[in-house]
């Protein structure tokens, strides 16, 4: 079994528990692809499970996206603790609490929760604390699981027709919008705003910034409930990277402010130019050098590969710039508050586990060994205008590739799950490589 939980936690969560007249608890893990994996039990069996131990089957590492094990295995189950500071409330029937767990040991060391709380204690080790914020872009359709499957996922019809950026739509439909709110507010999940984006039916939330493991969690929470939300309404939210043609791709892009122990912004400097400090300056420094070798960290699935092309405004070089949206790395300056790293590489369909993690260990490997990252880009950044060695990968095959090669990530995020992780994005690739798309037949069935 797990670790047990202090008994003193314990016993103070179950008097929590009891003044909110809580029954039962979802107890959820996420996968790598950021699927909230449930269990409900009843309250008094959570806080047994909580005290000696909750255990998961491994088959959730093992398994694809769409639930075909990799391999063979006994699918045992292993030690998976519940997270006693994850406690939150679910929204979708009174006296029902939801609650974090996640795999430890051997199988542990795959997780990207787990991943971003060993980049989080070396930041705590270096005398920093983290401040993350993420915001999604996502479509809404007319439909549901059956009848997109019943359409065998074509003529989709969108919640809203035609291109309505900064729209009225959420005045239009406040009902709607004050519902998805009401939802995620019980989780502890916070708007920072929400509004239309370019393409039918697109939405764009940024999540106000928490601590870094929080600001991961509510992520993670944030798209699970979010499409349960849309399902019981009847519609469908997806947070594919690109869903149709028609439509731009979907962001997912991540925000990162460090702090030192007493509190004071350590990425600003007031004396110096345009108030970005040394340290602002290595932690780019490391993120971007360290991308080209981990974008598959952040660009997992090989639909990703489909948004990241010219002209669709998604970053395809490893480039960083002050307030310049074409760049991998915008840096974003202003009062010591506001200045933060903009990771601008994920899609919306990335696991915000491990986005986290992945930019605080190229960020904090930056820091360590003072990379500095050249000078900011200036203007539209294309591959024509940046040196070969700075470009991405164009599919998930290669990004796979370069990250089993890679030496930093193997030392910074260890071989256990370096490994496995790319033996799984070559799976990934290998299932596409295998398909005959529909493009295929349309070019060459008659013409040879």
């Amino acid at each position: 079994m797990s670790a047990a939980t202090d008994p003193e936690v314990v016993e103070a969560i179950a008097a929590q528990l009891q003044g909110q007249a809580i029954n039962a608890v979802h107890i959820g893990i996420f996968d790598i692809d950021s699927r909230f994996r449930l269990k409900r039990v009843p309250t008094d069996k959570f806080l047994k499970l909580l005290a000696h131990g909750y255990e998961f089957c491994k088959v959730l590492y093992n398994w694809d996206v769409a639930e075909v094990p990799y391999r063979q295995g006994d699918w045992a189950d292993v030690p998976s603790p519940i997270d006693p500071n994850t406690g939150r409330i679910f929204p979708f029937a009174d006296g029902e609490a939801v609650f974090i767990a996640d795999f430890a040991g051997e199988v542990g060391k795959l997780s990207p929760r787990g991943l971003l709380k060993e980049q989080l204690a070396k930041a705590a080790e270096m005398g920093l604390t983290v401040t993350a914020g993420f915001e999604y872009e996502y479509f809404l359709l007319e439909e549901t699981p059956a009848s997109v499957r019943a359409k065998d996922y074509n003529n989709l019809v969108s919640w809203q027709p035609g291109n309505h950026t900064y729209s009225m739509v959420p005045a239009i439909a406040h009902e709607f919008f004050a519902g998805l709110e009401a939802t995620l507010s019980p989780l502890g999940i916070k708007f920072d705003s929400i509004h239309t984006e370019q393409g039918p039916g697109c939405v764009e939330t940024p999540l106000k910034p928490a601590e870094g493991l929080v600001a991961a969690d509510n992520a993670g929470l944030f798209k699970a409930f979010t499409k349960a939300h849309c399902e019981r309404q009847g519609l469908m939210a997806t947070f594919m990277a690109k869903w149709s043609n028609e439509t731009n791709g979907q962001s997912g892009h991540t925000h990162i402010s460090l702090q030192s122990a007493e509190g004071d912004h350590v990425f600003f400097d007031p004396d110096a130019p345009d108030g970005i400090s040394a340290t602002l300056r290595h932690f780019v420094g490391g993120l971007v050098g360290m991308v080209p070798e981990t974008v598959a960290m952040c660009s997992h699935t090989a639909n990703a590969y489909r948004r990241m092309v010219p002209g669709i405004w998604a970053p395809i070089t490893a480039s960083w710039g002050i307030q310049n949206r074409t760049c991998a790395v915008r840096v974003i300056t202003g009062e010591p508050g506001v200045t933060r790293v903009e990771f601008r590489i994920p899609a919306a369909d990335a696991n915000p586990h491990l986005v986290l993690a992945q930019c605080l260990g190229a960020g904090l490997w930056g820091i360590e060994n003072a990379i500095d990252p050249g000078e900011p880009a200036v203007g539209e950044v294309t591959p024509e205008n940046t040196p070969p060695h700075l470009h991405l990968p164009r599919d998930l095959t290669e990004a796979a590739d370069r990250l089993d090669r890679s030496q930093h990530a193997r030392e910074i995020f260890g071989d256990a799950f370096i490994d496995w992780f790319a033996e799984t994005r070559r799976h990934e690739a290998n299932v596409f490589a295998r398909h005959v798309a529909d493009l295929d037949r349309q070019r060459y069935l008659d013409v040879y």
